[in-house]
């Protein structure tokens, strides 16, 4: 595979198996374990530090699973209680331009959305707790 030129789009980071959270210090890394041949690709899939601080977004779609708590679908869901009990909460209100979107078999996403609705970032917040959730919010959001 070739690739040139500025980031690649977010679909085609996971393809490559690279997180929609990576950092280019993590990059950095590659050589200690003779991967440096992905290095090209890690540099156009990873953001920042920088780029991660308070940067203020118009929109941020939360994508989480249906809340059908039936047999096995209560192991998997177990992995995400920290997530459901904000979208549960009135936290959610708290924020101008957050969507929650229940998609089943989605991992707990935020997508956060530029000024025509396209998806700009998408984060994985599969292990983040309540609070997490709420100060990044905070962060990239207005607060009503």
């Amino acid at each position: 595979i070739s690739v040139y030129g500025a980031q690649l789009s977010s679909e085609a980071c996971r393809e490559l198996g690279f997180s929609s959270n990576l950092l280019c210090s993590s990059c950095n890394l590659l050589g200690q374990f003779n991967l440096n041949q992905l290095d090209p690709f890690c540099r156009q899939c990873c953001q920042e530090e920088a780029q991660l601080e308070t940067r203020k977004v118009g929109n941020i779609s939360l994508n989480v699973n249906l809340l059908d708590v039936s047999g096995e679908e209560f192991h998997y869901l177990s992995f995400f209680l920290q997530t459901i009990a904000f979208v549960r909460s009135d936290k959610p209100k708290l924020f101008r331009g957050l969507q929650i979107k229940y998609v089943r078999g989605s991992d707990p996403v935020l997508k956060l959305l530029d000024d025509s609705g396209n998806i700009a970032e998408e984060l994985s917040i599969l292990k983040w707790n309540t609070d997490s959730v709420e100060e990044f919010l905070s962060e990239k959001l207005e607060r009503l």
